[in-house]
């Protein structure tokens, strides 16, 4: 798979107990979703590995302990900060005005003041704080990617209806 094949899911945060179990930080509105993974994809020196899941318990949080088929206590201790991955594949749908970054890019964004702003480039994660970035014929625009600012996602259409913040947009322009 190519590296835009994966979504980031989490990452490893410290080892736990004696047997080999990893406590895991899963980046997630509905870590639910996730209680009966079979394995996921290892980010180690840039390259994506898989690892079958042995046993996964989830303890609240967007916390998981994990423990990893074949990984004794000193691999373990070797595998804590490593990024977790799984194919875009196994996405859960989303529907309505939910939608991941990477579905939108390529969508026209409509302000509900100024019209079409041009077409959504990318998203940038500054410290939990998304911003969406536009291409609005050669410039650039970013607004916060918050729900506030999504009032519709047309996946038909390939648009993005939004309400930016009053003045924002006037500052790019």
């Amino acid at each position: 798979m190519m590296k835009n094949e994966y979504f980031y899911l989490g990452h490893i945060t410290k080892p736990f107990g004696i047997k080999g179990q990893l406590c895991c930080y899963f980046d997630t509105d509905e870590p639910e979703k996730y209680v009966n993974l079979d394995a996921v994809f290892l980010d180690l020196d840039g390259e994506k590995l898989p690892y079958l899941i042995e046993d996964i318990q989830y303890r609240g949080a967007n916390t998981f302990v994990i423990k990893f088929q074949d990984v004794d206590e000193e691999e373990a201790k070797g595998l804590v900060k490593a990024e977790m991955y799984l194919p875009l594949s196994e996405l859960p749908p989303l529907t309505g005005n939910k939608f991941y970054f990477h579905e939108v890019i390529g969508f026209h964004v409509i302000d509900e003041e100024k019209g079409d702003i041009g077409v959504c480039q990318d998203f940038i994660d500054i410290s939990h704080n998304p911003i969406m970035q536009i291409d609005h014929d050669g410039k650039e625009i970013l607004i916060p990617a918050i729900d506030e600012v999504f009032k519709n996602v047309d996946r038909e259409n390939h648009q993005i209806h939004i309400a930016a913040p009053e003045g924002l947009i006037d500052v790019y322009l």
